[in-house]
């Protein structure tokens, strides 16, 4: 159980920590890389994490401090309204934008380095603490965090570090878990109701895109979400972030894509198992890098009745795959409906 209690011990156990990790500890970051959390794709804690983030939370009423959230690594007590987050993920970041909290700090990813668009103003200027595969613990400090943000998948092996600096409270993973994760960042800022209405908000949004979709196509479309990383291809599936607003709004997928995983990977060489009513691609990083470039510009891409008929187009992949937040979600259902409304 973590309770954020800061007796002189724990201050010069911090101030150890960061004389050796001041710009990032290389023998954390490699553990973190090796490890292999069961919330990880394919690991047995995967399937039900939106089940166990959904126990995470408070029992504190509205404006009530002090308050403990019990979250993937314990229980944090919270001494009062948290105003100096620190944010660790484009998760985190989205949410606390969201529920109105500018952040101090952000560790942006590698295939997204900045602010993301769909973001814009609305997110200050934080100072960058880094990546999370690479954190910055000594900028951390020095932003005088009271509440930092992250989660088990990304980050484990720094918690303690991070907590050693401020109450740190993390979810299982980012991705489908978006909602539930959104709550339990809700519950720490005292921001619950706000949560619970912007989500039936976008609920009721997502049902509406998708009747208006239906109406101008006559049915509802299958739709495949296809990404090009470095390494590898996939196709993402129900338990990804883009999966469940399709799931909301009552997009079909392909059946390549009905499987209860984060996603299916596939190779250049089978390309047509990305085949749909409209295929919308992504890229993490330069397209040159992750091959996006050169699978689109041979042969079996133009092959494909998406291709031919106009309906495979590129998407934001800083909103489509990195956003896993509310925010992004609503950017997501916008820019859906123009596509398949406007098409």
């Amino acid at each position: 159980m973590t309770r954020w209690i800061r007796p002189v011990a724990a201050v010069v156990a911090a101030a150890a920590l960061l004389s050796v990790t001041a710009c990032g500890d290389r023998s954390a970051q490699s553990q973190s890389q090796t490890a292999q959390p069961q919330v990880a794709q394919g690991k047995d804690g995967f399937r039900d994490a939106d089940r166990r983030t959904a126990e995470f939370g408070t029992t504190a009423k509205p404006g009530e401090f002090p308050r403990t959230i019990k979250h993937a690594k314990g229980e944090t007590r919270l001494e009062k309204r948290p105003e100096r987050v620190v944010v660790l993920d484009t998760g985190e970041l989205d949410n606390v934008i969201a529920l109105g909290v500018r952040p101090v700090g952000v560790a942006y990813t590698e295939g997204s380095p900045k602010m993301p668009s769909y973001v814009g103003d609305r997110g200050g200027q934080p100072v960058t603490v880094g990546n999370n595969n690479n954190l910055n613990l000594e900028a951390i400090q020095n932003l005088r965090p009271d509440l930092i943000l992250g989660s088990v998948l990304r980050l484990d092996q720094q918690y303690d570090k991070l907590a050693a600096i401020a109450p740190t409270i993390f979810t299982l993973r980012p991705g489908f878990t978006w909602k539930q994760n959104f709550r339990v960042n809700a519950a720490a800022l005292d921001r619950a109701a706000d949560a619970d209405r912007l989500i039936a908000d976008y609920e009721r949004r997502a049902r509406e895109v998708g009747e208006r979709v239906e109406q101008k196509a006559g049915r509802r479309p299958t739709i495949s979400m296809l990404r090009f990383m470095p390494n590898k291809v996939r196709l993402y599936a129900a338990k990804s972030f883009v999966g469940t607003i399709l799931a909301d709004a009552g997009l079909p997928r392909p059946e390549s894509q009905r499987v209860e995983d984060l996603a299916v990977e596939i190779s250049t060489e089978n390309l047509t198992k990305a085949d749909a009513d409209w295929i919308l691609v992504g890229s993490y990083g330069d397209p040159a890098k992750t091959g996006m470039d050169a699978a689109l510009a041979g042969p079996l891409w133009s092959q494909l009745g998406a291709v031919k008929a106009g309906h495979a187009q590129p998407v934001a992949d800083e909103t489509w795959f990195l956003g896993l937040g509310l925010l992004a979600a609503n950017a997501v259902l916008d820019d859906l409906e123009h596509r398949l409304t406007q098409g």
